[in-house]
């Protein structure tokens, strides 16, 4: 009898010696998809008419940064009212040219007024008081007199009495007793001119302090009044020196306070360039570096007169200030081109600029091959800039081209094929 033999389905039909072969292609496809996408994520087709390329070469590296500036004043004075008050007149315009002293605008204070008729009548005050003291003390100069001369009598008629009783005493021709009190009254006439002498005096020096004290205060209040009618002449602000109105932020009706900032006068007898530069040259730049201004292909020597330290959105204020002939007819608000030598010409190796410094941060670039057909990328070490070239330290040998153009879109291909 014959047994039926059912085919095997599936994974059971496969045989296993044929395993061995299945794992070993297995691993082959993985190990090619691998490489495949390797090569791929690596590799960029770029397109040849969009690329900007710059070739390595060897020269002179002029060590200087060029940068733009405005001219402004050589100084400015600031404008601020002694005074507060209402603005009720603008007696010059900005843009006009003053005198030291020229009113510039008034205000008016009503309560500065009325602090100048409450010191007045403080002061009429006080002056009527001192002349009825000098009167009252006058009036008792007079009594005290009076009273020393009736006390002198006093004295003297008491003195007389006591020679007389004291006569009569040694004639015997009056009792011991009368004789004693005329004694008595005569040395008590005595004190009393004394203690009286001696209160006028005290009384006398007291009214004299008290008289100079008071005149004293006449005096400051004198010149208290004095002041406040000064400040009110201060109601008219003036230029305080030989210029030309700038900036003046005043307008009729407007309440200004004392210390306010309202303007500026522009010292006009010099100019400076003011300037701002990127904050990598920051430890580079100092006092006294030249600098030269390009005006219609004519040059004009600048050297830096103030480096400001304060850095904003990455640069720092920089005063340039002309170093022999000024240009004619500037202007303040013009605006000028500099070159800053930073340090004296040297031999390196250079690379033009490019935006592909702001996408690698100068750290790699692509370097075409011989055949203009890729681009690898390689790790550089740039230094020192300028306008036109960057410094080559390390990574680039002089003849060799590479792209200079932002390398945003490669991403982090190691290879441009070029198309």
């Amino acid at each position: 009898m014959d047994v039926k033999i059912e085919k095997k389905k599936g994974l059971k039909a496969i045989k296993p010696r044929h395993w061995a072969y299945i794992g070993i292609g297995a691993l082959a496809v993985t190990a090619a998809v691998w490489i495949f996408s390797s090569d791929m994520s690596s590799t960029y087709k770029a397109d040849r008419l969009g690329l900007t390329i710059g070739e390595v070469t060897e020269g002179q590296f002029d060590d200087f940064v060029r940068i733009d500036g405005h001219v402004l004043p050589i100084s400015q004075v600031q404008i601020s009212p002694e005074e507060g008050g209402i603005v009720v007149e603008r007696v010059v315009e900005e843009g006009a040219t003053v005198k030291k002293g020229d009113v510039i605008i008034r205000l008016r204070n009503n309560a500065l007024d009325l602090q100048i008729l409450n010191a007045e009548a403080e002061l009429a005050e006080k002056q009527n008081i001192l002349r009825n003291t000098q009167i009252s003390m006058e009036q008792d100069r007079l009594n005290n007199r009076n009273e020393q001369a009736q006390i002198d009598l006093e004295v003297t008629r008491k003195h007389r009495a006591y020679e007389q009783k004291e006569r009569l005493y040694k004639e015997r021709l009056i009792a011991k007793e009368d004789y004693l009190q005329a004694k008595e009254d005569y040395e008590l006439a005595l004190r009393r001119q004394g203690l009286i002498t001696q209160r006028l005096a005290q009384d006398s020096i007291y009214r004299l302090s008290q008289v100079g004290q008071m005149e004293e205060n006449l005096e400051n209040m004198q010149l208290n009044v004095v002041l406040i009618r000064q400040r009110k002449d201060h109601l008219d602000v003036t230029s305080p020196i030989d210029g030309e109105l700038g900036l003046l932020e005043a307008e009729l009706g407007q309440n200004i306070t004392a210390g306010q900032k309202i303007g500026q006068i522009n010292v006009l007898s010099d100019y400076k360039v003011e300037a701002r530069i990127d904050e990598r040259s920051i430890d580079r730049v100092h006092v006294g570096l030249p600098a030269i201004l390009d005006r219609n292909g004519q040059k004009f020597n600048m050297v830096v007169h103030k480096v400001y330290p304060e850095v904003r959105e990455g640069k720092f204020r920089v005063d340039f200030v002309f170093d022999g002939d000024r240009p004619d007819n500037i202007r303040m608000g013009q605006t000028y081109y500099l070159n800053l030598q930073l340090g004296q010409p040297s031999p390196a190796v250079l690379i033009p600029r490019g935006a592909f410094y702001s996408s690698s941060s100068g750290n790699y670039v692509y370097v075409l091959d011989k055949n203009d057909r890729k681009a690898y990328r390689r790790n550089v070490r740039l230094g020192r800039q300028n306008p036109q070239y960057y410094e080559v330290l390390e990574g680039l040998e002089p003849g060799e081209r590479v792209i200079i153009n932002g390398y945003e879109p490669y991403g982090d291909a190691t290879t441009l094929v070029l198309k």
